[in-house]
């Protein structure tokens, strides 16, 4: 195989085999957990030569059976769930799991990129920038953001930043996210509760700075995410850690609007109780810093927000499309 994905039927995995099928590439293979999940539709329309489960891909690695001729290993499986509070399974499954991925893959000399995230950079108080040598000032407020900084440490202790590419990911939306409930993106949620009661759901503010609904964060849309992660990948000699959002922050306010937009409705939004599980691990501002990337060459696209929730909601939502479909 010259590529692996692993989360190959998730948001963004399914999207980057998209997009490596797109360039003509298709001799991949995909590794997911499907589960009893909705997922195994965005695999419908994608071509990759091989579909391998995560324990039987797990039990391949433990026994170094990596194969000798792969070209690079886009590493996009993970629980992503900001809410899960099994922190044994998010060590098993975050960073055990990368660890031996990563070493396996630079053994055959194989490009190496993973998912990190924007949650490693807990509330902001240090800044939004993808800087390797600050990595260790950052406090992530949930289980899941220190599950991704763990890697993130573990690499950069074990000199292996200067060999891969990491990808903080903020707030990515877009087409086959639908199997991932609660963890889908506002924008999914806002079109479902459009369609079903007419009118939209947020969190209050509980900070004096920030009115309700006016709480901001750095949206990407996925099909731009993925053009980030190609140009990482087509580029080896860009390592270390990278962030992938848009550099803009938006309200959720601003995010809602446009659902409705994308609908030719009239905007209503109602404002409801943030639980208090959440009120201590709520990011109320992110807005990643795409200077990095900027000045390894690429160009942000010109996707607006506006632009990618009208895409989004006109080209799959209403009518029920995957992205291969």
């Amino acid at each position: 195989m010259k590529f692996i994905v692993t989360g190959a039927a998730g948001l963004i995995g399914s999207a980057v085999v998209y997009a490596l099928n797109k360039q003509g590439v298709t001799d991949i293979l995909a590794v997911d957990h499907l589960g009893t999940s909705e997922k195994w539709k965005n695999l419908r329309g994608l071509q990759f030569a091989d579909y391998m489960e995560k324990d039987m891909f797990l039990a391949m690695l433990q026994n170094n059976d990596l194969p000798d001729d792969i070209q690079a290993v886009i590493h996009l499986g993970a629980c992503s769930s900001t809410t899960e509070r099994d922190a044994t399974y998010l060590v098993h499954n975050n960073f055990e799991f990368s660890k031996l991925l990563a070493v396996r893959t630079l053994k055959r000399n194989a490009r190496f990129l993973y998912a990190s995230s924007a949650a490693t950079y807990g509330g902001g108080e240090h800044g939004y920038h993808d800087d390797d040598s600050k990595i260790e000032e950052l406090r992530p407020l949930n289980m899941y953001g220190y599950s991704k900084q763990m890697f993130d440490l573990w690499a950069k202790r074990h000199g292996m930043l200067d060999k891969i590419a990491g990808m903080k990911f903020t707030n990515v939306f877009g087409p086959n996210e639908k199997h991932k409930g609660p963890m889908r993106s506002m924008v999914c949620r806002a079109f479902e509760q459009i369609q079903e009661a007419g009118q939209v759901s947020l969190f209050r503010s509980y900070r004096e700075e920030y009115a309700d609904g006016e709480q901001q964060r750095d949206f990407i849309y996925v099909k731009d995410a993925v053009n980030m992660i190609i140009f990482l990948m087509i580029h080896p000699d860009l390592n270390g850690l990278y962030n992938i959002g848009s550099g803009k922050a938006e309200t959720w306010n601003s995010l809602v609007k446009a659902v409705f937009d994308a609908m030719d409705l009239p905007c209503k939004i109602r404002y409801i109780d943030m639980p208090d599980e959440l009120k201590g691990k709520y990011q109320y501002y992110t807005c990643a810093d795409m200077s990095k990337i900027q000045s390894a060459g690429y160009k942000l696209t010109d996707h607006t927000l506006q632009d990618a929730v009208r895409d989004y909601v006109r080209g799959y939502l209403i009518p029920g499309k995957h992205l291969a479909d």
